[in-house]
């Protein structure tokens, strides 16, 4: 008989919560088009002198992920970090990039992709004077404000006022940028 009612309650709630579930989103319902060199609702976000463009908000998909659009114009790159809630994914579009994921390096270019996993080291630099790649994080959580508050600055923050910035995003700094020549 408990067999029975549970089978019954959960036949009966089912179609509860699947119009729960699409009532409280925040998900856009209709698709669009973001062209070369703009940003999503025409917000503009740099790191140091390059764009960095926000194609896909975490207000588009109900903070499940967030697509940059990255143009790097002078070589380097962040410091070495983690995100203890955000997968991150890059796919390279022009230049080279390396990367450290672990203690793992490798070189990528044109048409390559790479996957971070959450709490995972990891950091990227810059090989060439000019790149370009795009990023996704997964879910979104607070890295489009992260990119603003970047954006925002008028130079280069040092180490300590870099991880504040970091932490305050929900990331750690553990380690330096990589160092290239």
């Amino acid at each position: 008989m408990q067999r029975r009612n549970f089978l019954l309650t959960a036949v009966l709630a089912s179609p509860t919560l699947a119009i729960s579930n699409s009532l409280f989103t925040d998900r856009n319902p209709k698709g669009f088009v973001i062209r070369n060199g703009e940003s999503r609702f025409g917000e503009k976000t740099t790191v140091g002198l390059s764009p960095n463009n926000i194609k896909v908000s975490s207000k588009d998909t109900d903070a499940q992920l967030t697509v940059f659009d990255y143009t790097g114009r002078e070589k380097g790159g962040p410091p070495l970090h983690l995100h203890p809630h955000q997968d991150e994914t890059f796919y390279i579009v022009e230049g080279r990039y390396l990367f450290q994921v672990g203690e793992e390096q490798f070189t990528l270019q044109a048409g390559d992709t790479i996957f971070l996993p959450r709490n995972v080291p990891h950091t990227f630099a810059q090989l060439t004077d000019q790149g370009k790649m795009f990023f996704f994080f997964q879910p979104s959580g607070k890295m489009e404000d992260f990119f603003r508050a970047i954006g925002a600055l008028k130079g280069v923050p040092t180490p300590e006022e870099g991880a504040r910035i970091f932490a305050a995003h929900d990331m750690k700094v553990v380690g330096p940028p990589l160092l290239i020549s």
